[in-house]
């Protein structure tokens, strides 16, 4: 099994939480697409801030491509931006994708406003999340307990609660993918 990771976000996403986690998952030796909603002519799309990080798939062809993404893939970064995740969020196919994945035990790691995918997939129940802090009553309410550390391991769910804490979040994330892998260290 080849390393494969994805990164589903939206244009406007947090610069940080797409460019860190991109960048630190290549030098690990993954094979890493970003999943978008749009891309110029050059292939890129562009953060709130202005970064701009390459789009390898829009979410369109993501959605009809959807099972060979759930065989294919063994990670998946959710990153934050209030904007873009509440855009992606009315994207119900990305949502089963991810109640799916997660029912596959799949490693889901998600900073910041990431969670609120997470909610909208409806998988949070039972479990202990993080998020940005300003989410901490949509995950009480979507039946979660609302933890605030710099990551969270809740079984194959790995979350964060804003980009202070990538590197701590991100080596969590990397340790759980190998337990739960062939590439068990």
């Amino acid at each position: 099994m080849k390393k494969h990771a994805i990164i589903i976000t939206w244009s406007g996403f947090q610069d940080h939480e797409v460019v860190y986690p991109y960048y630190r998952l290549l030098g690990e030796g993954f094979k890493v697409n970003i999943i978008a909603d749009q891309k110029d002519i050059k292939g890129r799309f562009y953060g709130i801030l202005g970064l701009n990080m390459p789009c390898h798939v829009l979410i369109n062809d993501f959605c009809k491509n959807y099972n060979e993404w759930m065989n294919d893939t063994d990670l998946m970064i959710l990153p934050g931006g209030v904007k873009s995740l509440e855009k992606l969020r009315l994207e119900k196919l990305v949502l089963k994708f991810i109640n799916e994945w997660n029912s596959q035990k799949k490693i889901i790691s998600s900073t910041c406003h990431g969670a609120q995918l997470l909610i909208s997939s409806k998988i949070t129940k039972g479990k202990k999340i993080s998020g940005y802090y300003s989410l901490e009553d949509d995950i009480i309410n979507s039946g979660a307990e609302y933890i605030d550390a710099p990551f969270v391991k809740d079984d194959n769910i790995i979350t964060s609660p804003h980009y202070d804490h990538m590197g701590i979040w991100m080596e969590e994330t990397i340790r759980a993918y190998y337990s739960n892998s062939e590439y068990n260290n």
